[in-house]
């Protein structure tokens, strides 16, 4: 299990299509991926618990996975939250 802490780009915070691609991101892969933030934590598979984290409202969050292709999630995720590329 790997985790890494992440400043949310500030363009990713003004609509909900990034919450939807991430969405689909996570998916791609085996691992166990969830977004901590606050004292809450979701699966970041689940459209429902992405929409009910309010990423417009995070600067910061972690990023934490588990699985075999755990280090390659995590890089993919870091890499669209902050440079939203």
């Amino acid at each position: 299990m790997i985790s890494k802490n992440v400043k949310v780009q500030a363009a990713l915070k003004e609509e909900d299509r990034p919450i939807a691609f991430l969405v689909q991101m996570a998916s791609q892969f085996e691992s166990r991926i969830l977004f901590e933030a606050g004292n809450k934590q979701v699966n970041v598979k689940s459209i429902m618990g992405m929409m009910g984290l309010g990423l417009h409202q995070i600067e910061d969050l972690t990023v934490v996975a588990d699985g075999i292709d755990e280090e390659e999630a995590v890089s993919q995720i870091e890499g669209y939250l902050t440079k939203g590329a």
